[in-house]
């Protein structure tokens, strides 16, 4: 008898319908948390400095137009809006600003070094890497809407001066250079 016992108590043990009684098989899924906004938020602590985000000036593309470049076009300026440019602006408008990145065509980005975009105001600029067009996304937008590729308004001013002071000498010269290089290919 206590071996027919035991063959049943082992037995159950395997059987599936057991198992899903236990008090560990429940889905971690349905558990108590806590979503993000939900309930009553806590008290701030005592002397703490609210951020609320890069502060701009204008609130659209349109009310840039026409604003003045606070910084001046140094050559420190130009190399840091270079940097920028290339991690934030290479990625659709190519490193050279000639709308040559491998996802151009696909996005519909432009060629920054066209006279077109050379004759914008740099205001109007500023105001496009602030605010976005189209399918280009906002890189200022200050608060919790904000990005995490978000430029800091003298960061867009760099930007800006790069754009508008180097980009095309820069380009002038890759393209001099790539065309030296497909020379000296072809004559070895």
């Amino acid at each position: 008898m206590k071996s027919t016992a035991k063959k049943l108590i082992v037995a159950a043990a395997f059987v599936p319908t057991v198992a899903f009684a236990w008090p560990w098989s429940t889905d971690m899924m349905n558990q108590p948390s806590i979503k993000p906004q939900e309930g009553t938020p806590a008290a701030f602590p005592k002397r703490s400095i609210p951020v609320m985000g890069n502060p701009t000036q204008v609130s659209n593309r349109e009310e840039a137009k026409g604003l003045k470049n606070p910084i001046e076009p140094t050559q420190a300026s130009l190399d840091k809006g270079k940097d920028l440019f290339k991690i934030i602006c290479g990625a659709c408008h190519g490193n050279t600003g000639k709308a040559d990145s491998p996802v151009t065509d696909k996005i519909g980005a432009i060629s920054l070094v066209d006279d077109y975009v050379q004759g914008l105001d740099e205001g109007w600029i500023w105001g496009t890497i602030t605010f976005g067009s189209f399918v280009m996304p906002a890189y200022g937008v200050p608060g919790p809407q904000g990005g995490s590729n978000d430029l800091s308004p003298e960061e867009r001013w760099h930007v800006v001066n790069y754009v508008k002071h180097q980009l095309v000498k820069d380009a002038a010269g890759d393209s001099v250079a790539s065309t030296a290089g497909d020379s000296v290919a072809s004559n070895e």
